[in-house]
């Protein structure tokens, strides 16, 4: 994986499929006439991410795996890269397949994840020279007086509709985690207009994060953004999302 044709050599990303059925087993078997459902077995996804550059001896990289077992934020770092990286790989096969329903992915999607070192081959293959099993922080959950729980009901059994702008706050976030600015401040601008008509004009103050949301979106069709129209956009991403918590707690 590199940033542009020319650019350096990033990571190198190893898929592979675990436990996959064989294909000439699925030949002529669409429709099927079952008495009872049984659990069907299901593939597993293996991604391994490869630093380009070795190390410079055994001893160096059980040094930095030592480190890691002692330092939890440095292992939770670890762990982040590798997923910024397998996102980037999933981005790009949506782009290049044309599938919206390719989804990314987080810690907690995991069965397992693990950092180590060992030999190029034997690495890209699943096998470590040593390595270290990383469990993934969970989120922490707020002490809030909003019950998904029972909003999940309320959604599913038609007694409440979601706002069309809370799935596109979702989707900016979603982008400013992954450090997709330009696709945050397109997908903001949209997200900012739905919510101030759907909230009958909003919150007081909502409406002044028009002009820089409008500023970061039109930046974002030239190029990348600055850090200052950045922090504009993650400001105004953070005063959407309280509006909608407003909006939770009041229904």
């Amino acid at each position: 994986m590199r940033p542009a044709a020319e650019g350096p050599l990033e990571a190198v990303l190893v898929l592979s499929t675990e436990g996959a059925p064989e294909r000439r087993r699925l030949r002529g078997r669409r429709v099927r006439t079952l008495e009872e459902a049984e659990p069907e077995p299901v593939p597993t996804s293996r991604a391994t991410v490869v630093r380009p550059e070795p190390f410079g001896s055994p001893e160096e990289a059980a040094t930095w795996l030592a480190q890691l077992g002692e330092e939890e934020d440095s292992a939770e770092a670890e762990l982040q890269r590798g997923i910024h990286t397998l996102n980037r790989a999933l981005r790009a096969h949506r782009a290049a397949t044309a599938d919206p329903r390719v989804p990314e992915v987080g810690p907690d999607n995991a069965l397992v994840a693990r950092v180590g070192y060992g030999g190029g081959e034997a690495v890209a293959e699943g096998r470590f020279g040593e390595a270290l099993e990383l469990r993934p922080r969970r989120r922490r959950v707020k002490r809030s007086m909003e019950a998904p729980e029972e909003r999940f009901a309320a959604l599913l059994g038609g007694r409440e509709r979601a706002l069309v702008g809370e799935e596109l706050v979702l989707r900016a976030r979603a982008d400013l985690d992954a450090g997709r600015s330009r696709e945050a401040a397109l997908q903001a601008r949209v997200a900012l207009e739905a919510l101030i008509a759907e909230l009958d004009g909003g919150p007081a103050g909502l409406a002044d994060h028009r002009a820089p949301v409008g500023d970061a979106a039109n930046a974002a069709l030239r190029g990348e953004l600055g850090d200052a129209t950045t922090a504009a956009l993650v400001e105004a991403v953070k005063a959407m999302e309280a509006a909608l918590v407003r909006h939770r707690l009041r229904h």
